[in-house]
């Protein structure tokens, strides 16, 4: 457990690193960092070569997850994240079993009349470890591919559909899954974010409901490499769990060019 916290630090100090370094942040119409997620769901937004981004959710029971990803190549991504729940709270500290593995490969940049297409992995689910049934309370994407297209609608409105392959299929739902979302800009710094996910993967009754999972977000570039978010999720009531409806979440972006 030790040595897990110590990690956490050391990720924690990079970020800090990170802010003193020259960036964009990733909201608003005047960024020129790609989004690469909305609240769960990808998009075929990637980090440009030589560049580097820290990322952190705060969730609710105290979940706190760290990712770490990098341009490697003009189309290629990599990453790695790691989390615990009730990181923040009383108790034992439940960190997470394995760290998380993400990659993204851009097959297809954006034309005027052709959606940007993205293929990749992403191994990291979020909220509490459920045991019993050998997954996360929000499923990892697992392999996904997603189109995403822009258009300029006072200022800039983007549309993006996924269909992905969870690897967490222990509770015996090995369904393909599509999500839909939306980006609109207001402003220069400022962007809201919806998506839907059918969750066509989660709808045995075991933790969904069957209704899918509405979340919405605002995203704020408040500095050079900086942008915080703030999350409404499970809107539509779907985890079992939720007796009283969806939650809050907190996230903080570091983006810097690294080489």
């Amino acid at each position: 457990m030790k040595k897990n916290i110590v990690l956490l630090i050391k990720l924690l100090l990079v970020v800090l690193n990170a802010s003193f370094l020259n960036a964009q942040g990733s909201a608003g119409s005047k960024s020129d960092v790609e989004p690469r997620t909305l609240v769960d769901m990808n998009t075929a937004g990637i980090l440009q070569k030589g560049m580097f981004a820290i990322n952190t959710e705060q969730l609710p029971d105290g979940v706190f997850i760290l990712k770490m990803d990098v341009g490697v190549f003009d189309q290629f991504n990599f990453g790695i994240s790691y989390g615990a729940a009730n990181f923040v709270g009383k108790g034992d500290v439940k960190f997470y079993k394995y760290p998380g593995v993400n990659v993204r490969l851009r097959l297809f940049d954006e034309e005027p009349s052709f959606p940007a297409i993205l293929l990749g992995f992403d191994s990291q689910g979020k909220g509490e470890y459920v045991d019993s049934l050998r997954r996360f309370e929000v499923k990892s994407p697992g392999f996904f591919v997603v189109a995403s297209k822009n258009f300029s609608f006072m200022g800039l409105l983007s549309l993006h559909g996924s269909m992905n392959y969870s690897l967490e299929t222990s509770d015996q739902d090995k369904n393909l899954n599509l999500i839909v979302g939306v980006e609109k800009t207001i402003g220069n710094q400022v962007s809201v974010v919806a998506e839907y996910d059918f969750g066509l993967n989660d709808d045995e009754y075991k933790i969904g409901r069957g209704r899918g999972y509405l979340n919405a977000g605002v995203r704020w570039s408040i500095g050079k490499g900086l942008t915080i978010g703030f999350d409404f999720r499970n809107l539509t009531n779907n985890r079992i769990s939720d007796s009283f409806g969806g939650d809050r979440a907190f996230r903080l972006e570091f983006v810097s060019k690294i080489f």
